[in-house]
């Protein structure tokens, strides 16, 4: 008898645990948010940057600044011509990538490179993952201009 009450018991506690069948339908909202990003406009990339509108002539103060930051946390890893070093290097991004696809590297490195399918390629290219600089959106903003002189843009 106390062998049926405790085989009853015990299959009573294992048919009230919950279904771990469906783990892609728990995933949190982050993740499902990112994936959504992606089918909605993978050329944007993942992050909080969904639009920039962008001005002419460039914003000196903005280009200024984002050389600044250039110097001090992105010139070990990136050149301003073609040539990769550790990254790659950053002649005509602006002309490659869509400016919220560049912001959102910058400010949301490790999702991107995790899900998005062009920074995982630039993964697979440099073997090294970018390091998280903890660069604000008016950082990346200021970078991006950086970027687009040194396009050509004026």
């Amino acid at each position: 008898m106390r062998l049926i009450v405790i085989a009853l018991l015990g299959f009573t506690i294992f048919s009230c645990a919950p279904d771990r069948s469906n783990q892609g339908e728990d995933q949190p909202k982050s993740t499902q948010s990112a994936v959504e990003d992606v089918i909605n406009d993978p050329t944007k990339g993942l992050g909080a940057v969904k639009s920039v509108t962008l001005h002419t002539p460039l914003e000196q103060e903005r280009v200024e600044r984002g050389l600044s930051i250039y110097e001090m946390k992105c010139s070990a890893c990136h050149k301003l011509d073609d040539k990769r070093v550790v990254g790659p290097g950053w002649k005509d991004i602006t002309k490659r990538r869509q400016p919220e696809w560049i912001m959102n590297m910058i400010t949301n490195v490790d999702v991107m490179l995790d899900s998005d399918p062009e920074a995982q390629k630039l993964l697979e290219l440099c073997l090294m993952r970018m390091p998280n600089q903890n660069m604000s959106i008016g950082d990346a903003r200021d970078v991006l201009e950086f970027m687009r002189q040194n396009d050509g843009e004026k």
